[in-house]
């Protein structure tokens, strides 16, 4: 059933004969002039302040809507979502991560808005990271709505006093200026062992993947030698400092240990920063940001692009309404200020402009032009719950043999991904 679902979804997206058929063009609506429309927004992607403005306005311009935004605390949020959908009577527009887009399509539980994408919504635009993962099999199902990606935090100071002047603009730039900063107790970079989503864009770096998908059948790719070239790199770099071997950023927080005051880099989002000046307010004004040095210095390096899209549920009811809002937050007009609202990257690279008043936010804004996804697999967040890539890490930064903990890895994906494939095809 879900396999007929895509390709229906494919054959309505390349059809125009078929395209009313699929609901995909206007024609006549039975929703009534006078409705609400239900929008599930995850807590914290929109201050107060912006929820208010765009209500007012919108409402104010779709005379006999009224916008019913439901804020949902992201404990849980997958579950809930998916029996939404199933549900007789789900919200209208629900925001989810750009990466679960595809979790929901293959269930056969969104509309597809190939055709709005194209026609209404300057789609040709979209940061590919964020575009990506909502499109499936050529079908476009999550309208890319925010993003955000990792940056270089940077020492000022440290790199001063190292006589470092500049930035780095390319990896090996990167690695000398590490080397120099890795001095007098300093640590040159504080890299967690276990940072997978970092490793993903010096994989993709190198034109390799962490899997791949052929013919709908998905395979592990860590042992490619496009992968492996990542792997070497990122141990070359986590060699520069001190962080722990068989953990992720987060244990310990890599905040916490960079407003110890020895760390010249960690690699995280730009709101990082605030945390580590309110831990040590002394660093205040000392922080600086760029983004991830590539092979090249023509290009910045390649990075996972998190974000959110928005979807709106097959079974809504007010499809028309729904498209409205979802026009609406994708626009310009609002892109432009949840951008600055907020310090996301707009969805469109043509809108980086908005944010280049901030530091941060424009170094992210140049890095997220490279940015990637995750694999477009249904079910790679099954993968990432017992994440092997992590182990795989460990392994190779303890000593392993880089090209056997690959292949171990690659296949325990592998298992993973056609384990399930086989589930649903019975």
């Amino acid at each position: 059933m879900q396999k007929r679902f895509i390709a229906v979804s494919i054959v309505c997206a390349s059809t125009g004969a078929l395209l009313a058929g699929c609901g995909m063009l206007p024609g006549s609506s039975s929703e009534p002039k006078s409705r609400t429309v239900t929008v599930w927004l995850m807590q914290d992607s929109a201050s107060p302040e912006f929820l208010k403005r765009f209500t007012e306005e919108f409402e104010r311009e779709h005379a006999g809507t009224r916008l019913d935004i439901q804020i949902q605390p992201w404990s849980g949020i997958g579950p809930k979502v998916t029996k939404a959908l199933d549900s007789d009577s789900p919200p209208d527009v629900i925001e989810v991560g750009n990466t679960l887009v595809a979790q929901y399509a293959d269930g056969g539980g969104l509309q597809n808005l190939t055709l709005e994408s194209v026609r209404d919504l300057g789609g040709d635009d979209w940061l590919p990271g964020l575009a990506e993962p909502g499109r499936i099999n050529n079908a476009q199902f999550g309208i890319p709505w925010y993003a955000a990606n990792r940056v270089v935090i940077y020492r000022k100071d440290l790199f001063e006093q190292a006589g470092v002047k500049a930035p780095p603009r390319d990896r090996a730039e990167w690695l000398d200026v590490t080397r120099t900063l890795n001095t007098e107790g300093n640590q040159g970079i504080y890299l967690a062992g276990q940072d997978w989503y970092t490793l993903s864009g010096f994989i993709w770096d190198e034109g390799g993947d962490l899997a791949v998908d052929a013919g709908g059948k998905w395979s592990g790719a860590l042992h490619t030698g496009a992968a492996l070239k990542g792997m070497d790199f990122y141990k070359e770099l986590q060699g520069l400092g001190r962080g722990p071997r068989d953990a992720d950023e987060q244990k310990p927080p890599q905040a916490d240990m960079f407003a110890k005051g020895d760390i010249a880099q960690i690699i995280s989002t730009p709101g990082t920063a605030k945390l580590v000046e309110q831990k040590n307010p002394a660093l205040r004004g000392k922080l600086g940001f760029f983004p991830l040095p590539g092979k090249s210095a023509d290009k910045p390096g390649a990075v996972f692009i998190g974000g959110s899209d928005l979807v709106v549920p097959e079974r809504t009811d007010a499809r028309r309404a729904a498209l409205d809002v979802v026009q609406a937050l994708a626009g310009e007009k609002w892109q432009t200020d949840l951008a600055r609202t907020m310090n996301y990257v707009p969805n469109k690279g043509s809108l980086a402009s908005a944010v280049a008043g901030e530091e941060g936010v424009a170094a992210m804004a140049k890095g997220a032009v490279e940015g990637r996804a995750t694999p477009a697999s249904p079910k790679w967040g099954d993968v990432e719950a017992d994440n092997p890539i992590k182990k795989y890490m460990t392994k190779v930064l303890n000593g392993a043999e880089p090209s056997d903990a690959a292949k171990s890895a690659s296949a325990a994906i592998t298992a993973v991904l056609q384990r399930i494939g086989r589930e649903e095809e019975e």
